[in-house]
């Protein structure tokens, strides 16, 4: 049976192999070497998650037995919205419904926390995912091009 437990600053290692490992499918799909993308999620390192815990960001595991298949967590933005960061499920684990334990659980989360709002960013031409998040209940909102990144963001 899985289950959702907080994350302790003693798990982060672990975050960090199944944040690399679910977003590398992503890097792959759309041509993303860390070269041109070195702040996409495939290639996070241990001291963001950290500074992430520091900070105060609410994290999320999703356990099957024992082992973490699934992450996301939560931040609180200046609109008091919370924003969801790095929704990830390990490939092999996926189509098993865990994502969307993972949105539930963060909205309730969410409400918990005061919020009235979640926000994601995400590839706006990652259609994929774009729809299951509309599906989901999330509205688009805006498209915007960074600098820093070879992607539009959505």
């Amino acid at each position: 049976m899985e289950q959702i437990k907080q994350i302790k600053m003693t798990d982060l290692q672990d975050c960090v192999k199944v944040i690399n490992k679910s977003f590398a499918t992503v890097a792959s799909e759309f041509n993303l070497p860390e070269q041109n993308c070195p702040r996409h999620p495939s290639f996070m390192k241990i001291d963001t998650l950290q500074k992430r815990f520091t900070d105060g960001y609410k994290m999320f595991g999703l356990y099957e037995q024992d082992k973490l298949v699934g992450y996301v967590s939560i931040s609180i933005d200046e609109d008091n919205a919370a924003e969801l960061h790095n929704l990830s499920v390990l490939p092999d684990c996926r189509h098993k419904g865990y994502g969307k334990r993972l949105l539930d659980y963060c909205e309730r989360k969410a409400k918990e926390m005061g919020c009235n709002k979640i926000k994601i960013e995400i590839i706006e031409e990652n259609k994929i995912l774009k729809n299951w998040y509309l599906k989901n209940g999330f509205i688009h909102l805006f498209t915007k091009q960074f600098d820093y990144l070879p992607f539009a963001v959505c």
